[in-house]
C-alpha cells in the first residue's frame, strides 16, 4: 500500500476532492500554508493500493491547474532611492505530490 500526500492550491481543493470521491478514493484533507507566498493550501492524505497510485496522481493533475499571480517585490527601488514595491509575476497552483510506502492501514 501507498500513502499519497498531495498539496494543492485552495482554489483547486473542491475539484480534487470531488474527483477523488467520484473515483472511489477516500482522502483526509488538512489545511496547510505554503512557505513562499504564505498562501492557503489543502494537503490531501490518500491511502491506496500500489496499482492505483498512477490513477490517483492523474486525478490530482487533471484537477489542479497552474496559474499566474502577482506578488509584491520588496527588492525594487525607484529612481529616487525610495523603496517601492513593484509586483512580480509568479506561477502558483498545480500540485506537489509525495508517495510513501505504508506498512499498515486500518479504517476503524
Amino acid at each position: 500500500m501507498k500513502l499519497i500526500f498531495a498539496i494543492v492550491n485552495n482554489d483547486d481543493s473542491h475539484n480534487v476532492s470531488s474527483a477523488l470521491t467520484k473515483a472511489g478514493f477516500s482522502a483526509t484533507k488538512l489545511a496547510s500554508t505554503g512557505g513562499f507566498l504564505m498562501a492557503g493550501n489543502t494537503t490531501f492524505m490518500i491511502c491506496c493500493e500500489n496499482v492505483a497510485v498512477d490513477g490517483v496522481i492523474a486525478i490530482i493533475a487533471q484537477n489542479s491547474r497552474k496559474r499566474k499571480q502577482y506578488v509584491p517585490n520588496a527588492a525594487s527601488i525607484a529612481a529616487s532611492d525610495a523603496p517601492v514595491s513593484y509586483p512580480v509575476e509568479v506561477s502558483v497552483g498545480g500540485a506537489t505530490v509525495f508517495v510513501t510506502d505504508i506498512e499498515r492501514f486500518e479504517k476503524l
